[in-house]
């Protein structure tokens, strides 16, 4: 018995050793350890605070994840309901669009959103809260996408139903779209749920 258990040493070490990472003569170097994300801000960034315009959130991107930073956007007073929607749309597609600040880069914010995209109120026959944006919604990464909709749903853009009626150019379709949790924490993979909007509705 004890001998028996001496020849199943060995055999054990072996299968051990199998499970682990060969050795390899060929030189490796995967650079320093990633640091950790923080995805809060130290302190409070004055240069947001600053900003002249009415006080605003944007969804920027942080890990994996979308998170709520303060903004200011510039709306002038007196126009239509649809108008004054379709301008604090731009205001806050001009924001995501932007460089995050130097405070909000060393805390891991990044964007997904590409500059030159504008937005527009309804056209003839869409909803009154719908709103067009110059590149098709379904054009834009998943990451862009669920910024817009996170951003435009939780704001003066939208209805404040957390969700937010979208279309490109001309009589590209509608779709409502939901910012949910899920977007939130996995933008990457979880795109907006939407569903079709028409153009009489």
């Amino acid at each position: 018995m004890r001998v028996r258990g001496l020849f199943a040493l060995p055999l054990l070490a072996a299968l051990l050793t199998g499970c682990g990472i060969r050795a390899t003569e060929v030189p490796t170097d995967f650079g320093p350890a990633p640091s950790r994300v923080r995805c809060s801000l130290a302190e409070p960034d004055i240069t947001t605070q600053a900003a002249p315009g009415v006080p605003v959130q944007v969804f920027l991107l942080c890990g994996s994840s979308l998170v709520a930073v303060d903004r200011a956007v510039r709306v002038t007073a007196g126009p239509a309901d649809a108008e004054r929607r379709a301008l604090v749309a731009q205001g806050l597609l001009d924001q995501l669009a932007e460089s995050p600040t130097a405070a909000e880069k060393e805390a891991g914010y990044t964007t997904d959103v590409r500059g030159g995209m504008t937005v527009d109120g309804p056209g003839a026959g869409d909803p009154d809260d719908a709103l067009r944006l110059s590149t098709p919604p379904n054009s834009l990464t998943s990451y862009a996408l669920a910024q817009v909709v996170c951003t435009f749903s939780d704001s003066a853009a939208a209805e404040g139903d957390g969700s937010v009626i979208l279309g490109g150019p001309g009589t590209d379709p509608l779709r409502r779209y939901e910012c949910t949790d899920e977007v939130r924490s996995r933008p990457g993979s979880a795109e907006p749920p939407s569903s079709e909007v028409t153009n009489d509705a």
